[in-house]
């Protein structure tokens, strides 16, 4: 077992000069604590600074005062434990000045050539440099998850595309994310597809996917005939049994009917450039006697009521992990699959990301595995662990969930082309009107109608605090105004728009170009470029994407008060400020890639 405060990290950071600047202050100040009071060990605790006496602010004194007073400390309160602090901060060119205040928060002031000079070693050797450094090496985020048979629709929207997010934010921390999409592909309705399939299509196998056509229909005809038809619903029940005990032509039917199911999903998976390895509830089954006969021997499996359960404290009802009828169900699943992706895929933290409503369920089948040995107490803060990503619901303008005028849940992939076509719509209209159309061929403006449309769906979501409901409206989020994607993208569009202007080769500047801070606006701008790291740092730790979302839309409006108030193109200080610009453009560019969006180059 490994800790989540492991010294690696840290260490990895010392070493190499890596990882984020929160990091590299923290071990400024980690020596400092160890000169100061050797005697004690505690971890540094450095923030952002909130006031404009500094740009970081390590909060250790208060603590370290309650643990040496009265020990024949020399120390006479706080504020000289603070002093002792600031004295004892190495050399270097990080730190430029500190300064002590009240009980003994010593504000840190960043030296403003090294922060100039992290920027351009980020330009010159690419953004992949401030990838923050991480307590982990290998995770499963497991997310989508939709049921084979059953059209994806506007709910596993947040799951898919929160999921992703968060696989790409600690892909680029360099951890090994194992992207799994558990689907529905074994459970009760397979009996009722394929007995209906067989009455139906006698020559199934002849026809193919020609038999079963649109599988949302044939899904919907074949549950109407289970829930009135008593004799069907026996012999569907039959084949759930014959399925599962491998019979040849039931499992032939079973695999037809999920790689036609798998296509479907596989066009909206393409449409959000989302990539997923499946292993499905299927994949585990082979797996599940085992656990349980472990979990079994281990004496936490009961007989309740003619079922086998796991009794969970703090939960009136238990985890029933084989059914009365001898069945398995989703527990039984999510255990072996735990089981899995400890033993053998050796991951250090299981992700799963679903809706609210089934946190009961995670809360007792995580607790099942703490109860048998497999994860560590969560007050340990020690690996390997899981997580529940929760989230809420996708309302309509009524505030109830998002239908369509017939009731029906929204299709997905209906739903991105309509954003595609409101976004291709605006923007001809926009071209249109200020003489600019001619200069678009067709091909650019449906390339841009995407990036704009899909990404204005995905940053809509992610902006928000998961665990929130939001209200779906293509007017707020196709809007080129406040927090959206589609202004975002206008941002970015005109930094390339005024570094092409400036008619200067940015490449050539990386190269021999020099980064000035002395404006205060052009250092309020470059000390917040190179925050990036920590801000991926923290959304991953917490497992938060609007917090990367919060830092893309404040550096942008950063970027405005810098360009308002400091000329760029045809300034003295226009090679420094160019390669502002492009600092700006390439983080928010890795933004968008870390949040699914295609940034755009021109609008």
């Amino acid at each position: 077992m490994e800790d989540e405060t492991s010294t690696s990290a840290s260490a990895q950071v010392q070493e190499s000069g890596a990882g984020s600047v929160k990091q590299q202050v923290s071990n400024l100040v980690a020596l400092s604590l160890r000169a100061t009071v050797p005697e004690v060990d505690v971890e540094p605790t450095v923030e952002v600074c909130t006031t404009k006496f500094g740009d970081y602010q390590c909060n250790n004194a208060m603590g370290l005062w309650s643990k040496v007073k009265g020990s024949g400390t020399s120390f006479k309160n706080p504020n000289a434990i603070g002093q002792a602090i600031a004295k004892n901060l190495p050399a270097g060119d990080v730190i430029e000045s500190t300064s002590v205040a009240g009980p003994g928060f010593v504000n840190i002031v960043l030296s403003n050539s090294w922060v100039a000079k992290r920027i351009q070693d980020m330009l010159v050797n690419g953004i992949k440099t401030w990838a923050p450094i991480l307590p982990v090496k290998r995770l499963v985020v497991d997310f989508s998850s939709p049921n084979i048979a059953k059209e994806m629709h506007v709910g596993h929207l947040r799951s898919t595309i929160i999921g992703d997010t968060l696989a790409r934010m600690f892909e680029f921390s360099n951890v090994d994310v194992l992207r799994r999409n558990h689907v529905g592909d074994w459970g009760t309705q397979f009996g009722m597809l394929i007995e209906f399939l067989f009455e139906k299509f006698p020559e199934w196998e002849e026809l193919g996917s020609q038999a079963i056509g649109d599988l949302q229909l044939f899904y919907k005809a074949s549950k109407e005939k289970f829930d009135n038809d008593a004799e069907f619903k026996d012999r569907a029940q039959q084949a759930v049994v014959r399925l599962q005990g491998g019979e040849e032509k039931y499992r032939s039917a079973w695999k037809k009917i999920c790689e036609i199911s798998r296509n479907e999903f596989d066009q909206v998976y393409k449409l959000l450039d989302v990539q997923l390895e499946e292993k499905g509830e299927s994949f585990y089954n082979p797996y599940i006697p085992q656990v349980l006969e472990g979990l079994s021997n281990q004496g936490f499996i009961k007989e309740s009521e003619g079922a086998r359960v796991i009794f969970i404290e703090g939960h009136k009802i238990p985890l029933i992990v084989v059914k009365r009828d001898g069945g398995f169900n989703y527990a039984s699943t999510d255990l072996a699959a735990l089981w899995y992706r400890l033993n053998v895929e050796k991951a250090e933290w299981i992700i799963y990301v679903t809706d609210v409503g089934q946190q009961q369920h995670f809360d007792m089948f995580f607790k099942a595995a703490r109860m048998a040995g497999w994860l560590p107490d969560p007050n340990e803060k020690k690996f390997p662990k899981t997580s529940h990503v929760g989230f809420g619901l996708v309302l309509g303008a009524d505030g109830k969930r998002f239908r369509t005028r017939s009731t029906e849940v929204v299709r997905l992939g209906d739903l991105l082309d309509e954003a595609k076509a409101r976004s291709k719509s605006e923007l001809k209209q926009r071209l249109t009107d200020n003489g600019k159309i001619v200069d678009w061929t067709d091909e650019e403006l449906e390339e841009t109608s995407k990036a704009v449309g899909y990404g204005a769906v995905k940053y809509a979501d992610l902006k928000n605090n998961r665990l929130t409901n939001y209200t779906f409206s293509f007017d707020q989020m196709l809007s080129d105004k406040g927090n959206t994607a589609v202004y975002l993208q206008y941002a970015h569009a005109r930094i390339c728009s005024i570094i092409r202007k400036s008619n200067m080769d940015v490449e050539e500047l990386k190269m021999n170009g020099k980064i000035s801070l002395a404006h205060p606006d052009e250092r309020v701008l470059g000390l917040y470029l190179i925050r990036f790291a920590e801000v991926v740092e923290d959304a991953c730790t917490h497992l938060l994407p609007n917090v990367l979302c919060e830092y893309l839309y404040n550096l942008s409006e950063m970027f405005t008060r810098f360009y308002t108030n400091c000329q760029v193109v045809g300034s003295p200080e226009e090679p420094s400020r160019l390669l502002l610009c492009e600092a700006t453009a390439v983080v928010m560019r890795q933004c968008f890639h870390l949040l699914g969006i295609t940034p755009v180059y021109k609008l």
